[in-house]
């Protein structure tokens, strides 16, 4: 194989797993995502509204319906989290670009936001209340976002640890 083919592969690999960054490249990511979501509820035979925004960088689609909506079968956390990544792979496979969507159902993030923020709550109680670093269980990189943000927010500091599935935030008081 010539040097010239070698690295026009390597750019293409890299083109292909690199971030989107201009608003009209995540408005597209969304629209394909959208496209995708939208013939998931058609088979499951589900009414939704799918919302998109570019929010932090990130595509955002929310999917979103009446009061009397069947969702509530796809909106539990675990549910909601496995569609995120099906929706990614779609997107990646439609646009050979890296995809870091949002997808929330329902309002399941912001409910599971709040779950989170509570355990964070307690942690940071905890902290407070012995002075001694405490670990949290293992959680997505989402999560431990959020969960720095409030640590810091409480006047303490925060590090991630461990690898891959067992990535977690161990809070500590300020030096």
């Amino acid at each position: 194989m010539s040097d010239e083919l070698e690295t026009q592969e390597v750019i293409a690999e890299t083109e292909a797993t690199e971030p989107k960054s201009s608003a009209k490249d995540l408005e597209e990511e969304g629209e394909v995502a959208a496209d995708y979501l939208e013939e998931l509820l058609d088979i499951f035979d589900l009414d939704g509204d799918i919302n998109i925004d570019v929010r932090q960088g990130r595509a955002y689609l929310e999917i979103t319906a009446d009061q009397e909506s069947n969702l509530r079968l796809i909106s539990e956390p675990e549910t909601v989290e496995a569609l995120q990544e099906l929706t990614r792979i779609a997107v990646q496979a439609k646009t050979q670009s890296f995809s870091r969507l949002i997808l929330d159902i329902a309002g399941s993030r912001q409910a599971k936001v709040d779950a989170l923020t509570k355990v964070v709550n307690r942690v940071i109680d905890k902290v407070k209340d012995t002075n001694a670093p405490v670990a949290m269980k293992p959680m997505s990189s989402y999560e431990r976002k959020i969960a720095h943000d409030l640590i810091g927010e409480a006047g303490l500091v925060s590090e991630s640890e461990g690898e891959g599935k067992e990535r977690h935030i161990v809070a500590k008081p300020a030096e």
